[in-house]
């Protein structure tokens, strides 16, 4: 992995939290990680935000009274063939 040194200011209380939890010589890396995760969150924040109105209604009429519903039936039948093909 290539690495870049860049200046951070961190507040005194900051620091002294992150060396108790990792250690001064973790400092970097912990913070890293924390950058890396901040950075997934928000992607993924964006990637909602660009999908949001793709799912229409419309398309999908089977969901139209509740997931729930339509995930109950769907076992129904599917008991109903495994009965159907376990029935000699």
């Amino acid at each position: 992995m290539n690495a870049k040194r860049t200046h951070v200011v961190l507040s005194d209380e900051l620091v002294r939290e992150i060396d108790t939890v990792v250690g001064s010589r973790q400092r970097s890396s912990f913070i890293s990680q924390a950058v890396e995760k901040e950075l997934m969150r928000r992607r993924q924040l964006a990637a909602l935000d660009a999908a949001a109105g793709a799912w229409k209604d419309k398309d999908h009429p089977e969901l139209k009274e509740g997931a729930a519903r339509w995930v109950r039936k769907l076992r129904r039948e599917n008991e109903r063939r495994v009965r159907k093909a376990s029935t000699p």
